[in-house]
């Protein structure tokens, strides 16, 4: 009986819907899912191959594109076999992230880093994932430029779908093709494909040259620029601060480890396949954005059509991916800044201050960054290997439950030591190389 009060039963659902509201820490998709009447339905929670798929598409991004470059830069075979490399330590890294999270009932990235290092922890991971978000988005915009208006790369311009439709104008320039997507829009795997399937129509009719299997290191400042992919290499597996949230709509958790696993299985060999063939496709020609290759003429039948089928399936992905990864940005920096302010769905002014600020910040970054392979410089070198890599290794280090073994912290010691080496590496060869640059034109 009621008694003019809620049933037990209806209380506890309120309790929920209300802990749904406010709780940083809910999964993407909730257990209780309210239902047209005024009871709840059970959700039973994702699927193994539901969960495989988030985490997949959560890892696969803008850092593919880059990807045949770094190839380039290594050789064929040191370049695949970074791929790999750089695959099994996010696995281990995600492992850890797992494991410490199970032992301290701990729910979000942040809560993880806030339990092992307090709220200055916590404060770090959320900067360090808003600055690699930012930077993503970024790429996306620039590749989206690339893609419809053109780019110039070591001094030569490379035309956009747009430019040679229908010729230089203003209205097929970058800035007006990057202000129309901000204002009015905002499957990479059939671009793959393509390329894939291009790349060996072309090995058939033997219109493919041998690649070269091994970097060219000529002297110190050659061998440095080869630590220039390894930024790369970190922002294409960045999956980390979605890792919990894919835990928590688990139906069985225990499926996790296996779901990180077959994911990065799944994406290595896309990385992989689209590496291999467009290195083997475009050779030493292959720039920073190999999606700014395909404006040149394969030597096949249809060359032009499958040009841009290529850039614009790819950039209409980028398009609807990017709101969903710049409403990760928004909340995370409405967390970091008006952490104890009310939500920020329920404050207007916020919302449309927070949104706009990002969205300039992000229109004049694709405009004024010249190249994908700047801002990955930038974000793989410092935010993104250390959600990565640096923050995953410092909590099993510190391992304030006691649950990791001498293995894991001599690994997580090592992981480290080569995030923060390889990563200078890359910024010092960077830097020069930028100076150096402006000491020609001077």
């Amino acid at each position: 009986m009621r008694s003019g009060n809620l049933a037990p039963k209806e209380e506890e659902q309120k309790s929920r819907r209300n802990k749904r509201v406010v709780d940083e820490n809910a999964p993407l998709i909730p257990k209780f899912q309210e239902s047209d009447g005024a009871g709840f339905d059970e959700f039973n929670g994702a699927s193994f191959s539901g969960a495989v798929f988030n985490l997949s598409t959560t890892i696969i991004g803008a850092g593919i594109m880059g990807l045949p470059a770094c190839v380039k830069k290594l050789g064929m075979v040191p370049g695949l076999l970074a791929i790999i490399l750089a695959a099994f330590m996010t696995e281990k890294s995600i492992e850890f992230m797992i494991r410490i999270s199970r032992a301290g009932n701990l729910s979000s990235y942040g809560t993880l880093m806030g339990d092992a290092f307090g709220k200055y922890g916590k404060a770090l991971v959320q900067i360090c994932i808003v600055v690699n978000n930012i930077g993503v988005l970024i790429i996306y915009m620039i590749i989206i430029g690339d893609v419809i208006s053109g780019t110039t790369s070591s001094g030569t311009h490379h035309s956009g779908v747009l430019e040679g439709w229908f010729g230089v104008h203003w209205w097929t320039g970058r800035m007006f093709v990057l202000l129309f997507s901000t204002l009015v829009v905002f499957a990479p795997l059939v671009s793959f494909k393509r390329i894939v399937g291009i790349s060996i129509f072309k090995i058939i009719i033997g219109g493919i040259e041998k690649p070269r299997l091994f970097p060219i290191v000529t002297d110190v400042t050659s061998f440095f620029e080869l630590f220039t992919v390894v930024p790369v290499l970190v922002t294409a597996y960045i999956s980390h601060s979605n890792v919990h949230n894919i835990d928590n709509e688990l139906e069985d958790s225990s499926q996790m480890h296996g779901v990180v696993r077959t994911s990065l299985v799944l994406c290595a060999s896309v990385y992989l396949l689209t590496s291999f063939f467009g290195f083997l496709l475009f050779g030493e020609g292959t720039l920073d954005d190999v999606l700014a290759n395909f404006d040149t003429d394969l030597g096949i039948p249809f060359g032009s059509v499958l040009n841009d089928a290529v850039r614009f399936s790819y950039a209409a992905h980028l398009l609807f991916v990017f709101p969903v990864v710049f409403y990760a940005v928004r909340v995370n920096l409405d967390g970091l800044i008006f952490s104890s302010s009310r939500p920020l769905a329920q404050d207007n002014i916020r919302f449309a201050t927070i949104t706009a600020s990002l969205i300039v910040a992000i229109f004049l970054g694709a405009n004024f960054i010249p190249s994908i392979w700047d801002i990955f410089q930038f974000t793989g070198a410092t935010a993104a290997a250390c959600v990565g890599f640096i923050f995953p290794a410092a909590i099993a280090i510190r391992d304030r439950h006691n649950i990791a073994t001498k293995t894991d912290k001599v690994l997580s010691v090592f992981m480290i030591v080569l995030a923060v080496l390889s990563n200078a590496v890359a910024v010092y060869s960077d830097a020069y190389a930028l100076i150096k640059k402006n000491k020609t034109y001077s």
